[in-house]
């Protein structure tokens, strides 16, 4: 294909497409205000766990089939992907918490306090069981963000301001797409970075709760990962006492280590989701939108970018594109 594609959005999402394009030998360009990735994108503070069966838990199908290409895809991009599957607790009082959450997932094994130690020993002295998912990964989001800019622009592909007349517009702007996308809801979620060296986990850790579920995510030296909050609102603000709160006492609950581990940064974003928080491909003229990943961007966008670059090239009809579309 000898016409360029211009790509808006260099936020996960716009980077996958443009990485997997420019592999396909399809010359692109990337528009973007902010020419490097950060915090401005919502990709900045995601968790970056590959982890698509335990997102069974709550998700569709196509998530968790989907979701199975990223762990391979991001390796072929070059990015470090950690391979140590994960790991899924509960504290005693809400063990049907863990039952439940097996019945609901496939691929796990299920652990008792000697496994649990041999793998992961800080956690085997606080839990008697564990679901451990083998097959499921994660990467450091920030570190594959730059890692796929600096290949993009190794690669020769520029980045500018504002968009050429004429060009093929590939939409990757998340929540900003809004303005065309009236379908398209924000669903913000808060994070806190931490860092103790009196713990040492090699693999992300769900605690489940009722009210407050917990994941955490090793980042190396010492330093961890928070997540969990979501909350329907599409307005980027503070993140609220109460939400960091529960984070904190539920890393507390997890190991008490963590009350004494220093607070290295707090962030907040909104995520774009549609009604069903699955993705959508959407053609509208020369424009086509990738959007609608929810919480599962470095997990969905490896699958996306391979949809995109097969209907650019050879005009295969994406799964996840609207049906009104596919019938066209």
């Amino acid at each position: 294909m000898s016409r360029e594609i211009t790509i808006i959005g260099a936020g996960v999402v716009g980077l996958c497409v443009a990485t997997e394009l420019t592999a396909r030998g399809v010359p692109v360009r990337l528009v973007d205000p902010q020419p490097q990735p950060g915090p401005h994108a919502c990709s900045w503070w995601a968790g970056g766990m590959l982890a698509p069966f335990c997102e069974g838990e709550t998700t569709e199908e196509p998530v968790v089939r989907l979701g199975q290409e990223a762990a391979d895809w991001w390796a072929r991009a070059g990015v470090q992907v950690h391979r140590e599957g994960s790991l899924v607790v509960t504290l005693g009082r809400d063990r049907a918490e863990l039952d439940r959450f097996a019945r609901r997932t496939e691929r796990h094994n299920a652990l008792d306090r000697s496994a649990l130690s041999d793998i992961e020993p800080d956690l085997g002295a606080r839990f008697d069981r564990a679901l451990y998912f083998k097959d499921e990964a994660h990467i450091v989001p920030r570190a594959a963000l730059d890692h796929l800019r600096d290949q993009l622009d190794h690669n020769g592909v520029p980045v500018d301001a504002e968009a050429p007349e004429g060009d093929l517009v590939i939409d990757c702007r998340g929540l900003a797409a809004r303005d065309v996308l009236t379908d398209l809801r924000g669903v913000k979620g808060e994070m806190v970075v931490l860092q103790t060296h009196d713990v040492e986990l090699s693999r992300p850790v769900r605690l489940l709760h009722p009210r407050h579920p917990l994941y955490i995510v090793p980042r190396g030296d010492g330093v961890f990962m928070l997540g969990a909050t979501q909350i329907e609102s599409g307005e980027r603000s503070r993140a609220t006492l109460k939400s960091v709160a529960e984070l904190l006492n539920a890393a507390y609950a997890l190991h008490p280590a963590f009350g004494e581990a220093e607070i290295l940064e707090i962030g907040v974003d909104a995520r774009p989701a549609f009604a069903d928080n699955l993705p959508r491909i959407r053609r509208r003229g020369d424009r086509i939108f990738v959007n609608g990943l929810f919480r599962h961007g470095f997990l969905l966008a490896p699958a996306l970018s391979r949809m995109v670059a097969e209907y650019v090239i050879e005009g295969t009809t994406p799964e996840v594109m609207d049906e009104d579309q596919r019938e066209r």
